[in-house]
């Protein structure tokens, strides 16, 4: 049977304050103006201008499967900034977001659950996100299993295990804390035996494979993967679905050149999505298009459950 998140379980976590007064960035960062993102610095010796952007999109799944999926874009990239553009195939969250704020990752997608992270302590300033052609966008996270496994809903998850993907993931780890504990009394640890995957891909193929019981995954990742026909809709089954979320965001670490940051911009608003690999694979979840998004506004929801969850945004 499966679950909606339901009014009482939204309503539990919207009883923790909103986050805004509590998010606060690393102290090598300012934001003057309010935005919750780090400001470009105004001295110019502060600036970066380098010959070749370093490009990175989340590792959600094998980043060998995106290097050809991006590559049509980075070029579009590379036509209107002037620049030679790379694709950079990180392992983790972690793995990206320490690149960037080494100084060794110029533009990025983060997922969800890392882009407070990313802000907080890397300098990334996200502007951008996929959409459908009507402007809406999101995903949503799922509790899976595989059938016959004996769980047909949240409870029956009690004294089991349940597969995260990573700590920094919204929907491989922290909403599904944050709801389990307000709609369902359940916390990891005590109620069932938590275990990391790494990637949603490795969860939905744990479970398709029943190596895994049940995981919480992002459902755009899934349907990316039945398309692909890496697994089939017969080897799973949803016994929850969460309210929907924001999905990956877009931008660049903080101190590139100014001009330069307004071309990578340009870029994702200008690049034509028809006929592309990335229009072949993003189609998959309905999305054809770059829109503008605020980190302050659109992430309030992310901020609020990593504030139910009791995160800390530690840099060191």
């Amino acid at each position: 049977m499966k679950l909606t998140a339901t009014v009482a379980a939204m309503a539990a976590l919207a009883l923790v304050e909103p986050a805004h007064a509590d998010f606060t960035l690393d102290e090598r960062y300012v934001d003057n103006d309010g935005d919750l993102i780090a400001d470009i610095p105004e001295d110019a010796s502060e600036w970066v201008d380098p010959d070749t952007l370093i490009f990175a999109y989340t590792p959600v799944e094998d980043p060998a499967v995106y290097a050809e999926v991006w590559a049509g874009f980075l070029d579009h990239m590379a036509e209107v900034t002037g620049k030679d553009v790379q694709f950079f195939p990180v392992q983790s969250n972690a793995a990206q977001i320490e690149a960037m704020r080494a100084g060794r990752l110029h533009v990025a997608g983060f997922n969800t659950g890392s882009n407070p992270l990313a802000v907080a302590c890397a300098g990334f300033r996200p502007f951008a996100m996929m959409a459908a052609e009507d402007g809406s966008f999101g995903y949503e996270m799922e509790i899976i299993t595989y059938p016959g496994s004996g769980i047909e809903e949240v409870e029956d998850i009690r004294g089991k295990q349940l597969a995260f993907t990573s700590e920094t993931s919204n929907s491989g780890f922290k909403a599904p804390s944050a709801i389990l504990k307000a709609e369902f009394d359940m916390e990891a640890g005590e109620d069932f035996e938590p275990t990391f995957s790494g990637a949603h891909d490795s969860s939905i193929l744990g479970v398709a494979n029943k190596d895994y019981m049940a995981a919480s995954i992002a459902n755009s990742v899934k349907a990316r993967m039945i398309d692909r026909e890496v697994v089939s809709e017969d080897q799973l089954e949803v016994v929850y679905q969460s309210q929907t979320f924001p999905t990956t965001g877009y931008g660049t670490v903080y101190n590139l050149a100014p001009e330069l940051q307004e071309k990578i911009r340009e870029a994702f608003f200008s690049f034509d999505w028809e006929g592309t690999a990335l229009a072949e694979e993003f189609g998959r979840n309905g999305e054809d298009q770059f829109i503008e998004i605020s980190f302050q506004e659109d992430w309030a929801v992310i901020r609020t459950i990593d504030e139910a969850n009791g995160v800390v945004y530690d840099c060191q």
